[in-house]
């Protein structure tokens, strides 16, 4: 490592994010510092900005060590440019995926939306091959039918191949035999390595998904690295962990959550640290806003959806929407104010990014209403155009028949509406009092609000955190090599003793040791964690416990599904999955660096036209280890704004981050 410069990259829908550590503090302690700068995103090109920024901070000819989080999966999905995928299945189960779960998007609409099918039905084709329930086999794929689909693919003329038999993972040999057949001329997907697990339908889609996204994840990175010749590149997974580039386009399915969860990385580091371990997170950048709640790790689940489709890859519990700096206001024709979804993206970006942009968004009424200070230089370098912004709200204004700060007020109060309903869908949804957590407020954006949200939560505990601005690219400093494997078992507990279940796990660790050896992890660090998914015979939902040599499993799900809803049942307990979690050592143990030195102590008194009033302005990282200052407050820095509300306090501690309570 000490001959690699350390550095995170966060690709956002309108920034991205560049942090790097400076020489001699890759084991956390002082003697550096973390420099970052935040550069325009450019969908079409998303290594662009990367070389740009690379170049800002001195590194474009430097070996790195680079930790990407990328939405380029994520927008190959959502804006169904993926590869084109062929489907191969068992006879009789080509129209699974078009069948899905009959689960209705609208329950009491009797003319539901139609959605197109993953793969449409041309480009699927069915094998003879059948696994049964036990494993055994009543029927194999002839050497003429392998001959019959290869032809079939090159009439197709299909990119990626995704294969998903009937209990494939009872049997993967199976696939990997159609897969040797196919050779090297397309990407395949075997089920059997994606998701070797129950329900075919959350199967196929994870393999479809993956030989999808697959071929563009590869021809991305492949031209990320030649672009940075010498540097090694880690991609961030949706886990929270991360997977060395050229093992991740076989795994490209568990990237497409991989920038937030850089974010939660960041969070849990901080947590720790600061004692403050139950935290709802609270990212707030350019297009969308990602929320999650954490009780000292980072959560995880397997039933998230991306778009239309079900993701059964183990990924961070967040809940999105589409809020964010750049969302835009707009009058409806019955006359109500709506704010997002849309968003101005980074082209053109906010009327006051002076790039064209002709939509009121919430940057322009943050900046209208003082709340970003005119003179603000956006991520350092972008100056802001407070003219157009007001250009644009007085449209609005005008359609919605009210003054000029009134329509901005009004965008802010929207916006903050849909966000602190995103935080109590992750929260008192789900049982959670938000006073009982403090509130972590990060992303460009994420400080301008921080006070609001904690007031309609309500919370009076607010964290923003030293680098709050660029926290998913630290985040990725922070997050370790990983990898989540799992393996269907479908046997009742009873009849699986330690050693059995024990054998099955180390066949497991085997597994992600050798992936993590060919990384550079060293064997002897790799830690991990063993879960049994348990459900009564007959039911259908698992519930996850930690397994251990000795421990009564039996007695833990009992209690745990009592927990969970309050009955205890007389049937058997079946074992449905186990579940490997593999951690190798992060690339730094903790954020608790030096920040670079940045503005001066000097109070400047600014005009508010949101109070009507002048308020201190400061740069915040002139304020000192527990000084504090009283709202209402301007605190700047070159990558956010914070926004310190009257009524609201502010102070620093030793770690740079600001505790904001009232």
């Amino acid at each position: 490592m000490s001959d690699f410069t350390l550095v995170g990259i966060d690709t956002g829908g309108t920034f991205t994010d560049i942090v790097v550590l400076d020489a001699g503090t890759n084991d956390g302690v002082e003697g550096g510092g973390i420099r970052q700068c935040k550069v325009l995103s450019d969908p079409s090109d998303p290594a662009g900005p990367i070389l740009t920024g690379l170049q800002q901070l001195g590194l474009a000819d430097q070996p790195l060590q680079v930790i990407h989080g990328t939405t380029v999966g994520t927008n190959a999905v959502l804006e169904g440019k993926g590869a084109h995928v062929a489907y191969v299945t068992s006879k009789g189960f080509a129209d699974v995926l078009s069948l899905g779960r009959q689960e209705r998007e609208q329950v009491y609409q009797l003319r539901q939306p139609e959605i197109s099918p993953p793969v449409p039905p041309s480009a699927c084709f069915e094998v003879s091959t059948r696994i049964n329930a036990d494993g055994s086999l009543s029927g194999e794929t002839s050497v003429v039918e392998l001959a019959e689909l290869k032809a079939f693919l090159e009439a197709q003329d299909v990119d990626s191949v995704a294969i998903n038999l009937l209990f494939s993972f009872l049997r993967p040999e199976q696939e990997q035999r159609i897969a040797n057949a196919l050779g090297t001329q397309w990407f395949v997907s075997c089920s059997s390595k994606i998701l070797p697990e129950v329900r075919e339908y959350e199967r196929g889609i994870a393999t479809w998904l993956n030989a999808s996204v697959g071929p563009v994840i590869s021809r991305y990175l492949e031209r990320l690295q030649t672009r940075l010749p010498g540097s090694r590149i880690a991609v961030m997974q949706s886990a929270g962990t991360t997977i060395a580039a050229n093992q991740a386009a076989q795994q490209a399915v568990r990237l497409l959550l991989s920038g937030p969860a850089g974010g939660l990385s960041a969070a849990r580091c901080i947590g720790q640290q600061t004692g403050h371990v139950r935290l709802l997170s609270f990212d707030m950048g350019g297009t969308s806003t990602d929320v999650a709640l954490s009780n000292d790790a980072i959560p995880l689940t397997g039933q998230c959806r991306l778009g239309a489709w079900p993701v059964s890859i183990p990924s961070v519990d967040i809940h999105t929407i589409g809020a964010g700096g750049g969302s835009i206001a707009r009058v409806d024709k019955a006359g109500m104010l709506l704010v997002g979804p849309e968003s101005a993206g980074a082209s053109p970006g906010p009327a006051c990014y002076g790039q064209g942009g002709s939509d009121a968004t919430v940057t322009d009424a943050n900046l209208l209403l003082g709340r970003i200070p005119a003179g603000t230089l956006l991520g350092g370098y972008l100056p802001l155009d407070l003219n157009a912004a007001e250009q644009v709200l007085q449209a609005l204004a005008t359609d919605m028949g009210c003054g000029l700060l009134d329509a901005a007020r009004g965008v802010i109060r929207i916006a903050n509406e849909h966000m602190v309903r995103a935080l109590r869908v992750i929260s008192v949804e789900r049982g959670h009092n938000p006073a009982e957590y403090t509130l972590l407020c990060f992303g460009g954006a994420g400080g301008l609000h921080a006070c609001d949200l904690a007031e309609l939560l309500p919370t009076n505990r607010v964290i923003i955190p030293a680098r709050a601005g660029v926290l998913s690219a630290v985040g990725m400093l922070v997050s370790k090599p990983g990898r989540e494997l799992s393996q269907a078992i479908l046997a009742p507990l009873a009849s699986l003793d330690d050693e059995h279940i024990g054998q099955r796990f180390g066949d497991l660790e085997a597994d992600a040791t050798a992936q993590l050896l060919e990384e550079g992890c060293p064997a002897g660090d790799i830690v991990f964690q063993h879960q049994l998914e348990l459900r009564y015979q007959g039911q259908s939902a698992t519930i996850g416990i930690d397994w251990s040599v000795g421990s009564p499993h039996d007695e833990t799900f009992h209690r745990a599904h009592e927990r969970v809803s309050g009955l205890r049942l007389p049937h058997p307990i079946e074992l449905v999955n186990l579940r490997l979690s593999a951690r190798g050592p992060a690339a730094l143990d903790s954020i608790d660096v030096s920040q670079e030195s940045e503005g001066s102590g000097t109070i400047e008194m600014v005009q508010m036209p949101d109070l009507g009033e002048v308020v201190p302005q400061r740069h915040r990282h002139s304020l000192q280890t527990g000084e504090s200052l009283s709202g209402p407050a301007l605190l700047t820095e070159s990558a956010a704004t914070i926004w310190v509300k009257p009524g609201w306090v502010a102070s620093v501690d030793k770690w740079g981050n600001l505790l904001l309570e009232t």
